[in-house]
């Protein structure tokens, strides 16, 4: 195994069009999160050519990421691929650098497997063996007691010779076809281009995170009926049952945004006057679009895992949490109560003033909004 000189200057010294593998495979959330480390990279070193390796479901989401001059996919389980054929495929690559910011078992294996000269991976990695660099503690490269996800990957750039400095925005591209399918789409559900919109996105990963549909139901319906805004309930795949819920608690029909690709809706989410949901990719992916964003956050910690930036000077972002001991937990199931209190304990009044909150401050004047303003403090709840 070769030994860097400095790991400090690797990227420094790579000349021109060097190629850099980064596995990233999943999830959704984590890869927009890249995007500011990938801009900043960029921005110093543009004639490097990046590679992302992700799973092939997010393949779409690598479009609408400028930075990224090639896209690698890894099939899903499901798929008829495996992890050896896209190794095969990665060989052929003459990379210099493979960088591993997923850590699984399946990302070990592609990174040992990957040719690169330089092997690169968290010092807390289980296989350190196949590594040739290892990276500390992003808390002890950035020197803070805590950090964002999107810092987090940051480190590791930093660490490896990426000047350090201020993150920007999470960024993502929406291209011309899909903001045509939108055009198409918004007729057909009854959202005329004078017509401002909320998507407002239900579904989760656990129930530890999923706002009762209900209050989706009670949300939209204030949003049409007060504020003057129309709702559309966006979901994933296999997330239809979602909506389902939020239609029973709803007075009449309501508008459903599923079955669309990852660039449609970004293209649903570039337009919309407002994004209301879980902690979810869908959020992040609204962050990253420049939407008025209201995120609803349960097991999660919204320090860690929140929208990027966390302290948005524009106040386009809004995050409602209830304090609780507990918080974070692996959010599987809750470990504490017999329901998650965390997610169920957020009224709807709080969301409501987020809304609010968050209309005033992005510019939108409206005749359902109380005259003054209502200020946004969340009920803080503690566990013992």
């Amino acid at each position: 195994m070769e030994t860097a000189a400095s790991p400090s200057s690797l990227l420094a010294d790579f000349p021109p069009a060097t190629p850099i593998l980064l596995v990233r495979l999943r999830s959704l959330g984590d890869i927009v999160l890249l995007t500011p480390a990938l801009r900043l990279l960029k921005q110093w070193r543009p004639d490097l050519r990046l590679s992302l390796l992700v799973e092939s479901r997010f393949k779409e989401l690598l479009k609408m990421i400028p930075e990224v001059d090639e896209a690698l996919t890894l099939r899903d389980p499901s798929g008829d691929g495996s992890p050896f054929q896209i190794a095969r495929v990665i060989r052929r690559h003459p990379f210099q650098l493979c960088l591993n910011l997923h850590g699984g078992p399946t990302s070990h294996f592609l990174t040992a497997l990957s040719g690169a000269r330089w092997k690169a991976g968290f010092a807390h990695f289980r296989m350190k063996r196949i590594y040739d660099l290892l990276i500390p503690d992003a808390r002890l490269i950035l020197r803070q007691p805590q950090i964002h996800t999107a810092e987090h990957q940051a480190a590791a750039l930093f660490w490896l010779g990426m000047p350090s400095g201020p993150l920007p925005r999470s960024r993502l591209a929406v291209h011309a076809e899909d903001l045509e399918w939108w055009e198409t789409e918004r007729v057909l559900l009854d959202l005329p281009q004078d017509c401002p919109y909320a998507v407002l996105h239900p579904a989760a990963l656990y129930a530890t995170k999923q706002w009762p549909p209900e209050r989706f139901a009670q949300l939209g319906q204030y949003l049409e009926e007060q504020v003057g805004v129309m709702p559309l309930y966006s979901v994933g795949p296999g997330e239809s049952g979602t909506l389902d819920a939020v239609q029973r608690s709803s007075p009449r029909p309501i508008r459903r945004l599923e079955g669309a690709t990852l660039g449609q809706l970004a293209a649903a989410l570039k337009s919309a006057r407002l994004f209301v949901g879980n902690d979810s990719g869908p959020a992040h992916m609204a962050q990253a679009l420049g939407a008025p964003a209201v995120v609803i956050f349960g097991s999660s910690s919204s320090v860690i895992w929140g929208p990027w930036p966390r302290e948005d000077r524009n106040q386009r972002t809004w995050v409602v949490q209830n304090e609780y001991a507990c918080n974070p937990c692996p959010g599987d199931h809750c470990y504490r109560y017999p329901k998650p209190e965390c997610i169920l304990s957020i009224s709807l009044e709080q969301v409501q003033q987020a809304v609010e909150s968050l209309l005033r401050a992005t510019g939108a004047a409206s005749d359902g909004l109380p005259q003054t303003p209502t200020s946004f403090v969340p009920e803080r709840q503690k566990g013992e």
